[in-house]
């Protein structure tokens, strides 16, 4: 793998990474399950693994920038699947057994071998343009609510509609290659409440009544999630006091916005004097997470984001792959938000939910 800058573990994590942390949500399998037998669950995560693999090859065929790009797709596509194979045959291969943190890693290996930086690069350079010609739109919106619980429900929602933006998921990248999706089309068509996991209330409550001083927020996709989903609500955050910390892959994977890439961003989003739709933006800082997945491991991240972390009282992780695979019950220091839309079919049915559902696990510190 290429990112081997030096990790640690975010400082706001409750118990010893040690003993206690776990980040894989789902467990694939139990001490007392056969080592040289694929489990049920791996098995079928194997195979959610192996549905991605032709809109992976066809995004790496159509890459300008590696040379022979068709050829390289298909070796790509051949190796990973043989590797799945390999570890449905024996699960201790390819340094496993597997869990969603080490059949991402394969992947992001495999395609860097062959060349491959960032295969959704132009779909995601698209879907920001996009995305930053509604801003204005969408911040006025939510402007236009009265401040209270009725704004906060509206930026949450806003939050889980933009996460629909996922190329990771085989079904949705063959509806946006299709039909492409509409952000507001998307807030008005969540599933109805109660979601899944659903303590928007409690949280909209606690909003009224604290400001928090400090908040680390892990970002998830490009496109309508980063900038009509997230910069939104932590716009609302700036504007009560709070400072901002994004903090965003070092690395691309899938269509994950980075941390080169949300500097940009935020850049074009912001005026002359540094505001963010007339809000100061003086207190907005972008982290490099040390990451390059699309799921997270917090017993390894960036030094930097470690630091910025270290005074933090609320974390909020977003995403299928960050709050909903990994960390859903991972526990904190301080108040935590863990937000996403179940875009899985296995991880509606881990959860007891439907596919679509919408997660907003909110913890306040004891």
């Amino acid at each position: 793998m290429e990112n081997t800058s030096p990790s640690v573990p975010f400082p706001l994590l409750q118990t010893p990474i040690e003993s206690k942390y776990r980040c894989c949500t789902i467990p694939y399998r139990f001490p007392s399950d056969n080592l040289r037998k694929a489990t049920p669950v791996e098995l079928q995560w194997i195979e959610v693994f192996l549905n991605s693999v032709p809109s992976f090859r066809q995004r790496a065929e159509a890459d300008p920038t590696v040379a022979d790009a068709s050829t390289k797709a298909e070796k790509f596509a051949e190796r990973y699947t043989a590797i799945l194979e390999g570890l449905k045959s024996n699960p201790e291969s390819h340094g496993g057994p597997p869990d969603c943190i080490l059949l991402c890693q394969l992947r992001e290996q495999v395609l860097r071998e062959l060349g491959f930086r960032d295969i959704f690069k132009k779909v995601k350079d698209d879907e920001n343009a996009k995305a930053i010609s509604l801003f204005e739109n969408v911040v006025r919106l939510n402007d236009s609510i009265e401040v209270g619980p009725k704004r906060v429900e509206n930026l949450i929602r806003g939050m889980l509609a933009g996460n629909i933006f996922d190329l990771g998921s085989a079904q949705l990248a063959e509806v946006f290659a299709r039909d492409g999706m509409s952000f507001l089309a998307s807030c008005q068509n969540l599933v109805s409440r109660p979601w899944v996991i659903d303590d928007l209330d409690d949280f909209k409550l606690k909003w009224s009544k604290k400001t928090w001083k400090k908040a680390v927020i892990f970002v998830d996709n490009s496109g309508a999630d980063i900038i009509l989903g997230i910069l939104p609500f932590a716009r609302e955050l700036l504007r009560r006091g709070t400072v901002v910390v994004l903090a965003a892959n070092d690395l691309p994977s899938i269509n994950d916005v980075t941390y080169h890439e949300l500097i940009e961003i935020i850049a074009k989003l912001k005026d002359e004097d540094g505001r963010l739709m007339g809000v100061d933006a003086s207190g907005l800082l972008v982290a490099n997470s040390g990451n390059d997945l699309p799921v997270i491991d917090l017993s390894n991240v960036s030094p930097e984001l470690a630091y910025l972390a270290s005074d933090a009282d609320l974390v909020v992780l977003e995403g299928m792959g960050r709050a909903l695979e990994t960390n859903l019950y991972a526990p904190f220091k301080c108040d935590s938000i863990k937000i996403g839309m179940v875009k899985h079919l296995e991880v509606a049915q881990f959860l007891g939910g439907r596919l679509y559902d919408c997660v907003f696990k909110y913890n306040e510190a004891s």
